[in-house]
């Protein structure tokens, strides 16, 4: 008795729509798609760190073509033979990125690049710019693999899984047939079932996605190590995924070279991640100094923010304290405890000096003690009119007890 698998996962009739004279292909519709996802969501995280709005998108300008020249240098420097070799493309070819090939350790690097100098241009670390966007980044890429599928392209070994692929014949305006023709309609025949090894790395970054966006809400990590472990993770899956792809690629001691670069790449963002300062930067840290969105902001702020109304240091004599109106002095914000008494103000407001050595005496809840003798006073004359102005005051407070006798301050 036999079973038969009634049926398998299909690829699409075409990869490319032409309307009119103009061709509209799937492959550069998803990375366009990839590129619109990153910058938004990319931009959405920034924001939350202490970024700026719009930031990404003005990095992006100059990420964004820095990464497909990279890609495509390093599509055709890895796959030489195919472009300047024996191989079906000329050199001209090589230029033809709307035709598939992009090279995503070359994106990441000239992308890099690209971002290094888009941000310092606008006075932005790279580090934390880095984690904002690497979620997106990887989610972009996963979406890109999406072209591969349109484009029957990066594909493993035949199998017989349920989950196997179809590659079907496909041919052109002039009845060349080719399953590798990307601007070919299939005709129907099945020319093999495959691993759909670019489906098995879409899936795998939708999972690494899922797990930065945990460890980075659960350890709150920065200084670029987000942006490691997104390399990291990724370069671990490819790794992987690559031994099963049969799809003609350059080797080097008859390993394809794309195995090299990934276990290279893993082992240099782990270090890094194991290297890089731990913790998360404060908004305030995001940009170099004098760029971000208040640069007059102090070297150790909280939560972001510094206090606009805290009290200012004076020098010695009254306080020129900061008040928000022209009000009396009892409505002054200090941290000084006699400014909230409710005791009726004298002819004078009350004033206060920095230096607590230095304060006027001033009468008090408790008992007022006897007032100083001026110095040329003699207190053994009581008709001396020096000693009596001077105790003048005491008597009007205390007419019972106020002899006019008093030991002289210190």
């Amino acid at each position: 008795m036999s079973t038969e698998v009634l049926a398998y996962i299909p690829s699409p009739s075409q990869g490319v729509w032409n309307i009119g004279p103009f061709p509209l292909r799937a492959y550069a519709l998803c990375i366009i798609v990839g590129i619109i996802v990153a910058i938004f969501w990319g931009n959405r995280r920034w924001v939350a760190r202490g970024g700026r709005d719009g930031e990404v998108l003005d990095v992006a300008i100059w990420a964004v073509p820095f990464g497909l020249i990279g890609g495509r240098i390093y599509h055709v420097l890895t796959d030489w033979n195919t472009y300047f070799g024996d191989g079906p493309k000329s050199p001209i070819d090589a230029l033809k990125i709307w035709d598939g090939g992009l090279g995503i350790w070359g994106a990441v690097a000239f992308g890099a690049l690209g971002a290094w100098i888009g941000a310092r241009r606008a006075g932005i670390k790279l580090p934390p710019f880095g984690d904002a966007i690497a979620p997106g980044i990887l989610l972009a890429q996963a979406i890109g693999r999406l072209g591969n599928y349109f484009n029957q392209e990066l594909y493993g070994d035949r199998t017989d899984l349920p989950w196997g692929l179809e590659i079907f014949e496909r041919s052109d305006s002039s009845g060349f047939t080719s399953p590798g023709l990307i601007d070919g309609k299939s005709t129907g025949v099945v020319y093999a079932v495959v691993q759909p090894t670019f489906l098995y790395e879409l899936l795998w970054n939708v999972l690494v996605v899922l797990a930065l966006v945990f460890i980075d809400r659960r350890f709150r990590i920065g200084h670029g190590r987000l942006f490691a472990l997104y390399v990291a993770g990724y370069c671990l899956g490819r790794f992987v995924i690559e031994t099963l792809r049969t799809d003609a690629a350059t080797e080097l001691w008859g390993i394809r070279i794309n195995l090299f670069t990934a276990a290279i790449v893993f082992a240099c963002a782990a270090i890094y991640v194991v290297l890089a300062p731990k913790g998360r930067e404060t908004p305030a840290e995001v940009y170099h100094p004098g760029s971000g969105p208040d640069p007059e902001l102090s070297e150790d702020p909280v939560d972001g923010f510094v206090e606009d109304d805290a009290p200012v240091a004076t020098k010695t004599g009254p306080v020129a304290t900061k008040t928000k109106t022209a009000e009396p002095e009892t409505k002054t914000k200090t941290a000084e405890p006699e400014s909230k008494t409710a005791e009726p103000k004298t002819a004078e407001p009350e004033t206060k000096t920095a230096e607590p050595a230095k304060l006027e005496t001033e009468p008090v809840e408790t008992a007022p003690k006897p007032p100083a003798y001026p110095e040329d006073a003699d207190p053994a004359d009581p008709a001396d009119s020096k000693l009596d102005s001077a105790a003048q005051p005491y008597r009007k407070a205390n007419p019972d007890t106020a002899t006019g006798d008093g030991d002289e301050s210190a």
